[in-house]
């Protein structure tokens, strides 16, 4: 089993899986989309990439503000997670995504992207940022609850 992590844009969404041991996490693709309101194709696209890769579990970013208030994207990733959780049967666990996307950039500037292309990956980098931080939070947590 695998865990899946994504970052919803407006028009994309950056996807990353786990490697079969809930170790690490590493970027598979971006989903693009022409309307922020045309899901479906997204969702099939989500669901067989969840057969592709034996996923168990996804991990949703949540874009909360910096002053923790839920705002109009927070929602929308609200109503995704719902619909995803509907159609694919699976757990969907929300991540506060903050600076995700601010770190992906930097990532990409030390990498030495340029700037001009760093908008074509940002998205899988941020969805393998957030699945990482959940991946470590995890692992964290089970040493914890071990003692």
């Amino acid at each position: 089993m695998r865990i899946m992590g994504l970052d919803l844009g407006s028009k994309t969404v950056g996807v990353a899986i786990s490697d079969p041991l809930l170790i690490t996490a590493q970027g598979l693709e971006i989903i693009r989309r022409k309307d922020e309101n045309k899901l479906r194709q997204t969702l099939a696209r989500i669901e067989e990439l969840i057969v592709q890769y034996d996923v168990g579990e996804i991990v949703l970013g949540f874009p909360k503000h910096m002053n923790n208030d839920i705002g109009d994207r927070a929602q929308f990733s609200l109503d995704f997670q719902e619909k995803l959780e509907r159609r694919t049967g699976l757990h969907v666990a929300l991540w506060d995504e903050r600076l995700t996307t601010v770190s992906a950039d930097k990532i990409m500037m030390e990498a030495g992207v340029k700037r001009e292309n760093r908008k074509e990956y940002v998205d899988q980098i941020a969805a393998s940022i957030i699945l990482q931080e959940y991946l470590d939070h995890r692992r964290l947590t089970e040493k914890q609850d071990a003692l």
